[in-house]
């Protein structure tokens, strides 16, 4: 999947009297985006909505929590060297 560097206009949508949109065929092709595949919902600022893929936010959130916990067992380390400078 070719991630672009730069936010790809669809399109508009409108929400239906059940409250559905459909995400354009273009942007899901682009995207990947497969039947059944869950999709986050997230109020973004003034109003707006973000749609994003759960998949990656897992994937990223489990990238977050390798990070910190590499951080938390470096920092010790680091401070004690800074204390006996």
């Amino acid at each position: 999947m070719e991630r672009r560097p730069c936010p790809q206009f669809y399109g508009a949508v409108t929400v239906s009297e059940r409250g559905q949109v459909v995400i354009p065929a273009q942007a899901r092709r682009d995207l990947g985006i497969q039947i059944g595949e869950k999709l986050l919902v997230i109020g973004g600022p003034g109003g707006g909505l973000w749609l994003l893929r759960a998949d990656l936010i897992s994937e990223l959130t489990g990238q977050w929590l390798e990070l910190v916990r590499q951080l938390q067992i470096s920092t010790p380390v680091e401070e004690e060297n800074e204390q006996t400078a």
